[in-house]
């Protein structure tokens, strides 16, 4: 159906655009341009129903008129054949995404044979407390306490947009967060890394108020709204789960096991240590809406 689309689409094109049009069969120069194709059209019905008519106006098809027409029908033809490929390889493509497409439970498979510890519940348990402390910390308008679970980049971009709220002298409010499922959704490795995403569907509040008088300036109190998240996470490829990590009230640098008190550059303000790269775990890297 797709293909047929397409090449019912180029076909209408190469008529409009590229067939020859005598001005001198029927009508006038002034009358089809003034108005329009149903004019053209119309007088165009008449000349090929009338015998009289088509007696007084017919005339042979000049040579150039041929060429043009030999030339469409052959540019048709080529339509044709470069549409019809275009969709093979278009089903070819699809077919090969839909072999990519992995359940959860091969995805769980798949990491635990290279990460023996790795437990997709666990996992499961720690994406959605960590998304419901996102959503705090927006509320809060305090995000450093964020600054252990996003890269970087993430961190930073997420950092200048709660800024803009509290230049604006307004809260952001998240209320009532429910999450309705969680789920493993893809995973794959590139260059260095592995990046595992897992799909959060949830349930929550979602207004703004006045920071002072905290009236609300935008939205309402009582409207929940249910929305699919797409969390991606990234660690250095060849870091394994270890005990005790997998919780979002570990306190401890991953390396020198000291109060993890980091910087807003990602340190362990005792062995300097960036901690927020993947270099010891899943570390979040994106966050989508879908």
């Amino acid at each position: 159906m797709k293909g047929f689309i397409k090449i019912c689409t180029i076909f209408i094109i190469m008529i409009v655009f590229l067939i020859p049009k005598s001005y001198c069969d029927v009508g006038s120069f002034e009358s089809y341009s003034g108005g329009g194709g149903d004019s053209y059209s119309s007088s165009h019905r008449d000349y090929r129903t009338s015998k009289d008519n088509k007696t007084a106006n017919a005339r042979p098809a000049t040579e150039f008129e041929k060429i043009s027409i030999a030339c469409i029908s052959v540019l048709i033809i080529i339509g044709f054949i470069v549409v019809i490929v275009i969709d093979i390889k278009s089903d070819k493509e699809l077919r090969e995404t839909l072999r990519n497409i992995k359940t959860p439970e091969q995805i769980a498979k798949e990491i635990k044979e290279k990460d023996e510890l790795f437990n997709e519940e666990e996992i499961l348990a720690w994406a959605k407390d960590l998304f419901v402390k996102l959503q705090q910390a927006w509320t809060k308008r305090d995000w450093n306490e964020i600054r252990p679970f996003e890269t970087n980049e993430l961190f930073e971009l997420h950092k200048n947009q709660l800024q803009g709220y509290i230049d604006n002298g307004t809260v952001n409010v998240m209320d009532r967060i429910c999450i309705n499922y969680a789920r493993l959704f893809s995973y794959n490795i590139i260059g260095e890394k592995e990046y595992l995403t897992i799909e959060i569907n949830s349930r929550m509040k979602d207004y703004i108020i006045d920071e002072k008088t905290r009236k609300v300036v935008k939205g309402n109190t009582y409207t929940e709204y249910k929305n699919t998240y797409r969390l991606r996470f990234e660690r250095k490829l060849g870091v394994k789960t270890k005990e005790g990590t997998m919780k979002l009230n570990t306190v401890e640098c991953p390396k020198c096991g000291a109060p993890l008190d980091i910087t807003l550059a990602g340190k362990c303000n005792y062995c300097n240590s960036i901690v927020t790269t993947g270099e010891y775990n899943w570390c979040l890297a994106e966050l989508d809406r879908v």
